[in-house]
């Protein structure tokens, strides 16, 4: 049996719909009205979830790392650290962005880059938590997120299996609720290199975890074939206008994208099935229209005996199947026939010995 998991009030899982994440990063541009109408469109979209980014950024980053000059088109400051300062939100926006995310009725959670920003969130009280692919190795921070208790979702991005088994073996003693996101770290990433058949080793590998996909490919139909494959939780990129300012638009989904993703993977569960081939009530008029049947190919008078030459297939369907026809030669007709009559059981002298089907 496949895995399931429950955030905030929704059960994923083989038998729900997909859980769909829209990861807002920092495309809200320090803005928090932006944030908000992100929140609001992505809602609107039918995603499940909205998802932010945390950082400590003076303790995260070296500080040659933090001081670099960051002089380009994307950037917000004169420095990286500047630049993600300008980025981040501190507790009074979270605050703010948690009850808006709850008056629309949105899940709403972070990534966590480093400890010092899962305590931060962990007293706002998430449903969930977000790791990022570069901190596969980080099992001290895995650990100390994993304590929470709360549904961790990892990606996994430029990681061999045994680190992934690595991250998985330290999770799952302390805490079993874990999704596993197949993850390209590339920005955007190539098609061909996206590797989805690796989901399904995933749930063979790791049969606790509920697996997904984190896309930074362009478009959405990646979703979809990820889903086929067994990703029960998407998370896409979303921003409000890929020509926005800032590294991550250009490969994110814009609203209707997103709303169009989220149609196509309810359409995708409701069309795989069960995996029981069956008869749909809807099929059986078209059927019997296109169908065929055995019937009389000229005049045939009563008393004869029925030869190959005497029948003929010909549509609609609801007679004697042409899969009959062998045992229809040789029996004898009780009535008269004209051309394009059905043959019919009880017009055949004898066929309720060969046992013939009725369509």
């Amino acid at each position: 049996m496949s895995a399931t998991i429950r955030i905030g009030s929704r059960e994923i899982g083989d038998h729900t719909d997909c859980y769909v994440i829209a990861e807002i990063g920092h495309n809200h541009q320090g803005s928090l009205q932006q944030c908000r109408e992100l929140f609001k469109e992505a809602k609107a979209a039918g995603a499940h979830a909205v998802k932010l980014q945390k950082r400590n950024n003076r303790g995260l980053f070296t500080k040659a790392a933090y001081d670099k000059p960051y002089d380009n088109e994307n950037s917000y400051g004169a420095t990286y650290g500047e630049h993600r300062e300008f980025l981040e939100f501190g507790l009074k926006e979270y605050q703010e962005l948690k009850a808006y995310a709850a008056e629309l009725g949105v899940d709403f959670f972070s990534t966590a880059f480093d400890a010092e920003s899962a305590d931060f969130l962990e007293a706002l009280d998430p449903p969930a938590y977000k790791l990022a692919s570069g901190d596969i190795k980080s099992t001290p921070l895995l650990k100390h997120v994993a304590t929470f208790g709360k549904p961790m979702i990892i990606s996994t991005g430029g990681a061999r299996l045994d680190e992934i088994r690595r991250a998985y073996d330290a999770i799952m003693p302390i805490n079993p609720q874990l999704v596993i996101l197949q993850c390209t770290a590339g920005y955007p990433a190539k098609f061909e290199e996206l590797d989805l058949r690796v989901i399904t080793q995933f749930r063979e590998e790791f049969p606790g975890a509920v697996v997904g996909f984190s896309g930074h490919d362009n478009g959405i139909a990646m979703a979809v074939a990820a889903y086929v494959l067994g990703a029960r939780v998407i998370e896409k990129h979303f921003t409000l206008n890929r020509a926005m300012k800032g590294t991550d638009h250009a490969f994110s989904l814009e609203p209707l994208g997103l709303k169009k993703m989220v149609r196509d993977l309810e359409r995708t569960r409701l069309a795989l099935g069960d995996g029981k081939k069956k008869i749909f009530e809807s099929e059986k008029a078209p059927i019997l229209k296109m169908g065929k049947s055995l019937f009389a190919k000229r005049a045939i008078p009563a008393g004869h005996v029925l030869t190959v030459e005497d029948i003929t297939m010909k549509s609609p369907g609801g007679g004697i199947p042409p899969y009959e026809l062998e045992q229809v030669i040789g029996l004898t007709t009780t009535e008269a026939l004209r051309e394009d009559d059905f043959l019919s059981v009880d017009l055949l002298a004898g066929a309720d010995k060969v046992g013939l089907a009725r369509s």
